[in-house]
């Protein structure tokens, strides 16, 4: 196996690591991308308001044509 670890984690623990790799890439990018941040702003919501996985319908879409005008 490449990462035991992972690969044999319950459903739970792998839930837990993913909201956890979320909730940091989440913070990341309102703090670092100035696409994103004004983004969150248009539809008023903050890393913080991302407390479980099911969260991830607040966050806004992004299209191609938004990443080639990044």
């Amino acid at each position: 196996m490449y990462n035991p670890e992972v690969e044999t984690a319950t459903r739970a623990e792998m839930e837990s690591l993913q909201l956890t790799r979320l909730q940091k890439t989440v913070s990341n990018v309102f703090k670092n991308v100035p696409f994103y941040k004004e983004k969150f702003d248009e539809l008023g919501i903050t890393p913080e308001d991302i407390q479980q996985l099911s969260d991830v319908t607040k966050l806004p879409f992004t299209k191609k044509q938004n990443l080639r005008e990044q």
